[in-house]
């Protein structure tokens, strides 16, 4: 009998993996008799059904016969995890589209899933536990035995006056608009002089234009430090440099969705790296999926579109091992986070056919409450696709996912610091099936000439992609032809709703029905939903009615800019003299095995970072797969020898010392990995990433201005130029108590170059077994923020400099003695400084190396052991070189910065001397099992 109404569906698949998993992560929070879990895959197919057509879904499309097993109905044991309502369910449009392809039609599909747990323990402390790590209360529930599986239906008015004679604070907090009372008079007075009340859509559209996250103000703002006034700190500091350089290989910088470099005469290279922090700290998995399509669509959305071809992440996470019971209320667990951030990076770029393949994980305490989640996109852009201006009279075309309620207020929110009272309905669900179909759909309109501009719907939706494409010429919209994921959704949750994959398109009329065509066959929906009016107003309708008139000029250009204070923060002592340690062996092993140092294979695994077929230099490398590599290499044409170079400098123990310090060290790392592989800085840009806690405390603000004129002045000397960047500020967690913890000052540089010939790069790992090794650089007693220190329980210290001079001729010698082929594998010290790389070069090749650190050229006159091998001085190298090349290799370095100090051999042995005296000597076996210990 077919009938309408609500049919369930229970996959259980034989010898389930997840549960052994499970019954692991339950041990870690303290739960434990646990004997077995059963995990069972559950689907809701509202529609008008048999019985019949159910079992042949369900036998033909939901399971596999060879290896699973399914029921029809409800079956009570066990608990069911289900999407809460009103929240994207990822897989629903696939299930949807497949139930279709097969011969039928449901209105609505809910997936869940069901655990079936055996052993003795206490079900209320299980499913209590269960809200850390197996589901998220934020987007998830346990579902009730009572409980009506109907749609998301709720009816509510159209658009409403507010009342601005109220309190404006209280509207702006109620309202959920992270405005100031100066902000909020502006737009009192701008309404004051159009005679009228705004609506609650046009208070959303500015308070998304002018927030934090779309317009940067505390970066575009004035700010006073130390007796002077900077007007516009961005462009004072890092637009400056880049304007000073003039490179030529910069096609088009700060002001498209990301950066454009010269690849060769008709491509360019595009490079964006976006932050995700917030929502990935409530919704992990969630959070850091959205910010992996977001970026995906930024390079989509660069020019009139652009290839991506390579993903990179960095992540930075609280301490993994920290007690349930230090975990603040509203937190989740460092593990949770952990976990489900690297499977939301996973998830989204696999299925998205991108390869993931450059990146770096942090790891400190101050992270707990906040992680930073940076995902970053490289794009093959066509150079007669890089300039796009919608026309007045072109048709605004959305395309891609349908629009709900998840993501509102996501710029807002990410405009503010995070508390227990936090709103939650900013979580984006991303669903990267859909952004494959419109990536490939695009890329064809974009190659046939059809469209004359194009971005995406990150940050603020519609109101920001459509208000900012507008803003030269004018826009009308009508909201009602939006189509929508469910009914019931007001004006403004459709206007300022962040619901993924999701592109705003620029269209000629004579275009539209071919775009609208190119689209439909993709299965990808497309509608037109207003014109480019050249009237310079943002009007917008919902159903006949305006909802929204603004002037584009006070939109975009009305920001108030108060001046802000900034001050320099009160510096921890320089002068540290720790006893002198009596056994090195257990030092170097604690560094080796330290959260920071030891091996990111857990997370590189999980990546695939060969699809596409252009990996060249991948990020584990050596004979089995062991060692890490400083920086990546790909080839975005197969048919071409020519690659792109892409590493990162990323350390937030320096900028809790020392912010310029702090910036001046991540560029020299981020240009060490490129030159380390045999990149030229002169086809090297860099971006910037700036995450701090709240710009409303002068001395973060202070750390903010010395970082940024660092980028400046490091730009200048290295003669590298910035593309593009990006900040997340407001990183910081308040209690309901007014407690705060706050992340350190934190800088991302991510640097990108051009290789002639990816035949010529060298990777880390140590090649023969009568080599000499060379140290170029000079060590300095520079151990504030090093892992040392770290591992002593130091504050204090002095943060690495670079040398302003030296530092760019090092990298030059570097670069010219690989390229000449004198240098058999190249690894730069950062983070464990020499005695780290000595291990990691080993590590990853299984070869011997004996060291002598007398002839180490280090610049204090007292010499000790354990500064000497941690110390985490800039611009060093070690490099291996045949013996037959140390005359002609040594002819490349004339100045005052090279030393050989050792060689390698076949004694499967680290030994490290001073003299003759043997300092260190551990065998690489009990090295490297250290080195790869489980991390969570």
């Amino acid at each position: 009998m077919t009938s309408r109404k609500m049919h369930r569906i229970e996959i259980d698949r034989r010898g389930e993996p997840r549960g052994k998993s499970i019954i692991d992560d339950f041990r870690v929070f303290g739960i434990v008799g646990l004997d077995d879990v059963r995990v069972r895959d559950v689907y809701y197919l509202d529609g008008t059904l048999s019985d019949e057509n159910v079992e042949q879904i369900a036998k033909e499309l939901l399971s596999d016969p060879v290896v699973e097993r399914f029921w029809i109905g409800h079956n009570e044991e066990g608990f069911e995890v289900l999407y809460n309502p009103g929240v994207t369910d990822p897989k629903e449009a696939s299930i949807k589209k497949a139930i279709k392809d097969i011969g039928f039609v449901v209105d609505q599909v809910r997936t869940g899933t069901k655990y079936i747990i055996a052993g003795c323990y206490d079900m209320g402390s299980l499913i209590r536990t269960a809200g850390h790590f197996l589901y998220n209360p934020l987007i998830q529930h346990i579902r009730n035995s009572d409980e009506g599986m109907t749609g998301y239906r709720v009816i509510r008015p159209a658009s409403v006056t507010i009342d601005l004679g109220r309190d404006l604070d209280r509207i702006s907090r109620e309202m959920g608009l992270s405005l100031s009372r100066s902000e909020m008079e502006t737009i009192k007075s701008y309404f004051d002089r159009e005679s009228r009340q705004p609506t609650d859509v046009e208070l959303e559209t500015i308070a998304q234009t002018w927030s934090e996250h779309c317009c940067h103000k505390t970066f575009l703002g004035r700010i006073e430090f130390e007796g002077a006034v900077i007007d516009n700190l961005l462009k004072n500091t890092i637009m400056k440099a880049t304007s000073e350089l003039a490179d030529p290989k910069c096609l088009s910088v700060f002001h498209d969705n990301s950066g454009v470099i010269e690849f060769n005469e008709r491509y360019g290279i595009c490079f964006k790296v976006e932050t995700h922090n917030h929502p990935s700290a409530l919704e992990p998995y969630g959070g850091a999926a959205t910010g992996v399509g977001g970026v995906i669509r930024d390079i989509l959305g660069t020019g009139l579109g652009a290839k991506p071809i390579l993903n990179t992440d960095v992540f930075c996470f609280g301490l993994p091992g920290l007690p349930v019971a230090e975990v603040p209320g509203g937190i989740l667990h460092p593990q949770t986070i952990i976990k489900g951030v690297i499977r939301g990076v996973r998830d989204y770029g696999n299925r998205m056919g991108i390869p993931t393949a450059s990146g770096a994980v942090y790891f400190d305490h101050d992270f707990l409450c906040n992680p930073l989640v940076f995902c970053g996109c490289v794009g093959l852009i066509r150079k007669d696709r890089i300039d796009k201006q919608a026309r007045i009279g072109d048709l605004v075309l959305l395309v891609g996912g349908r629009t709900g309620r998840d993501g509102i207020h996501g710029v807002t929110f990410a405009s503010v610091e995070l508390s227990e009272s936090s709103e939650k309905s900013c979580v984006q669900i991303g669903n990267p099936i859909v952004e494959k179909q419109v990536l490939d759909c695009l890329l064809r309109v974009s190659d046939a000439g059809l469209m004359n501009s194009v971005t995406d719907c990150g940050g603020g939706g519609l109101s920001s992609a459509v208000g900012e494409m507008g803003k030269s010429t004018g826009v009308r919209i009508d909201l009602e032809k939006v189509v929508l994921k469910y009914d019931g959704l007001t004006p403004r949750e459709i206007w300022i709703s962040e619901s993924q994959e999701r592109m705003i398109l620029a269209v000629s009329p004579d275009h539209i029905n071919t775009v609208i065509k190119e689209f439909a066959d993709e299965g990808v929906e497309a509608v037109v939903i207003g014109e480019f009016t050249g009237d310079k107003r943002l009007r917008l309708f919902h159903y006949g009615e305006k909802v929204c008139d603004l002037d584009m000029q006070f939109l975009h250009h009305g920001l108030p800019m108060p001046l802000k204070k900034a001050s320099r923060r009160a510096q921890p002592r320089k002068e540290v003299n720790p006893p002198r340690p009596v056994d090195l062996n257990s030092i170097m092993l604690a560094i080796v095995g330290s959260l920071n140092s030891r091996c990111r294979e857990w997370v590189v695994r999980e990546y695939d970072h060969e699809v596409q077929g252009g990996s060249t230099i991948k990020p584990m490398i050596g004979p089995h797969g062991f060692g890490h590599q400083d920086a990546i290499v790909v080839r975005p044409l197969l048919d071409h020898e020519q690659g792109i170079v892409v590493g990162c400098g990323i350390n937030p123990s320096y900028g809790r010392l020392d912010a310029g310090r702090m910036a001046w060290s991540a560029i020299d790392e981020a240009l060490r990995n490129v030159v380390a592989v045999g990149g030229d800085l002169g086809k090297t840009a860099m971006l910037d990433n700036f995450c701090f806690a709240s710009p409303e405390r002068e001395e973060v603000l202070g750390d903010i201005v010395l970082s940024a004129r660092a980028c400046y002045e490091a730009s200048k000397a290295f003669g590298v130029p910035f593309i593009s960047g990006k900040d997340s500020l407001y990183n910081e967690w308040s209690d309901s108590e007014g407690n705060v913890r706050a992340i350190p000052p934190t800088l991302l540089i991510s640097a990108i170059g051009i290789i002639h010939d990816v035949n010529k790069c060298i990777t880390m790992d140590l090649k023969n077994k009568d080599s000499s090794l060379y140290l170029i650089g000079i060590t300095d007693e520079e151990m504030g923020g090093s892992e040392y220190f770290r591992l002593l329980g130091i504050n204090g210290g002095v943060v690495p400099g670079v040398d302003a001079g030296a530092a760019p001729e090092i990298m030059r010698q570097v670069r010219e003695a690989i390229g000449a082929g004198l240098i058999k594998s190249c690894h730069d010290l950062a983070e464990g400084g020499l005695g780290l790389s000595i291990c990691e070069m080993s590590i990853a090749s299984s070869i011997g190396v004996e060291i002598d650190l007398e002839k180490v050229i280090y610049r204090p006159i007292k010499r000790r052991f354990d500064y000497l091998l941690f110390a985490e001085s800039n611009t060093r190298f070690i490099v291996e070189v045949l013996k037959q090349d140390q005359t002609r290799f040594e002819e490349f370095f004339p100045g005052p910065w090279l030393s050989r100090i050792g060689r390698t051999n076949d004694r499967d042995k680290i030994v490290i001397k001073n003299n003759d005296r043997v300092i260190v000597e551990l065998p690489i076996d009990v090295v490297r099992e250290r080195w790869r210990a489980k991390t969570v």
